[in-house]
């Protein structure tokens, strides 16, 4: 489109640099205009690369050509609270979602693309655990306690009421762990991912 005051062009490609535009007219060749080419952002990293369902957690994502950041999204869902640190870091709150996602960048350079590293990002639904074999055990520990529910595969901790314990992730439907030492009496187990915390079981310790 031409006018006496506009015209619309087509950038071609080019490296990220700043260049001068002109325009020629059998009049002449008018004043240079600084024109800056950007290069596209990348997602190298994420931590943590793993969250709740909700979503609501702070992400931390390290890359290039970060610093003009307009928009995050997991998978097809945008982040908020975006915040940019510096080149190479910004942090962002996931939103909800589910699977596993890729993270993407956007800036006036363009969309981040997977590439090198890590750009993934699994949401991890809450632990449930539904009953505890054996649900009884010594006040001196040291049983082995299997721990049945869902959602268990990323289980990072299990308490036997405030106290955490050894365990084994085995599926997404078993842990086992040891159990602590504990007073007599009944104490709840629970589990946490970065889904979030289980629900408490009751498990008896006698004396």
């Amino acid at each position: 489109m031409v006018s006496a005051t506009q015209i619309t062009a087509t950038v071609p490609a080019g490296p990220a640099a700043p260049v001068n535009v002109t325009v020629t007219t059998p009049a002449g060749t008018s004043n240079p205009m600084v024109y800056s080419y950007i290069a596209a952002p990348a997602v190298i990293s994420l931590d943590p690369g793993m969250g709740p369902e909700a979503g609501g957690n702070t992400v931390t994502i390290t890359g290039t050509d970060l610093t003009l950041a307009t928009a995050v999204t997991f998978g097809t869902n945008e982040a908020t609270n975006i915040n940019v640190l510096s080149d190479s870091l910004i942090t962002a709150d996931a939103p909800g979602g589910t699977d596993t996602v890729t993270v993407t960048v956007t800036t006036p350079g363009g969309t981040s693309t997977p590439g090198t590293g890590n750009a993934y990002y699994t949401y991890v639904g809450i632990p449930a655990i539904d009953s505890l074999i054996p649900d009884e055990g010594p006040a001196h520990g040291g049983s082995n306690v299997a721990i049945f529910g869902s959602n268990l595969t990323h289980t990072d901790e299990v308490r036997f009421g405030g106290t955490v314990t050894l365990f084994a992730a085995v599926s997404d439907n078993l842990v086992v762990a040891t159990s602590p030492a504990g007073e007599p009496g009944t104490v709840d187990v629970t589990v946490h991912t970065p889904g979030g915390d289980s629900n408490g079981v009751a498990y008896q310790y006698e004396a």
